[in-house]
């Protein structure tokens, strides 16, 4: 004799486990909208962070040149003390070719620092500071 349960069992629905495809392209477009607000402040974030590596060169360089100028009582034959910043970079890991924008003269000097690479997308351009601590751009944030 048959047991009357014999033929529910082989019909019977399992109960599944896992995510839908609705339930998964929500996710995806949470992640997408995440990282759309948080990718460009993580980028002006670099940028901020080269830039104030920048501004640590020129002003380390005007100390050393005002130092010269005490010595010497001039400013010609006083020396960058790096041409890139961040120091000791090379290739791509160069952000700003630092420069004298005219040589120093005996009571002044300007010292430049143009952006490179990936960095030429910021939006200060390139930072000066002269020995009067003159520094351009005025934009706020910049300096």
């Amino acid at each position: 004799m048959k047991n009357k349960n014999e033929g529910r069992a082989c019909c019977a629905r399992k109960q599944a486990f896992g995510f839908t495809l609705i339930e998964l392209m929500i996710v995806v477009a949470i992640i997408g909208i995440l990282a759309s607000i948080a990718y460009p402040s993580y980028t002006q974030y670099v940028l901020r962070a080269n830039r104030a590596e920048a501004k640590a060169v020129l002003t380390e360089t005007a100390q050393f040149m005002e130092r010269y100028f005490t010595t010497n009582g001039t400013y010609v034959g006083g020396a960058l003390l790096s041409n890139v910043s961040p120091k000791g970079a090379s290739g791509s890991a160069i952000k700003y070719n630092i420069s004298f924008s005219a040589g120093p003269t005996a009571t002044a000097f300007t010292l430049q620092a143009a952006p490179s690479g990936v960095q030429a997308n910021d939006s200060c351009g390139t930072l000066t500071l002269s020995n009067t601590g003159a520094q351009t751009p005025t934009t706020a944030g910049c300096w």
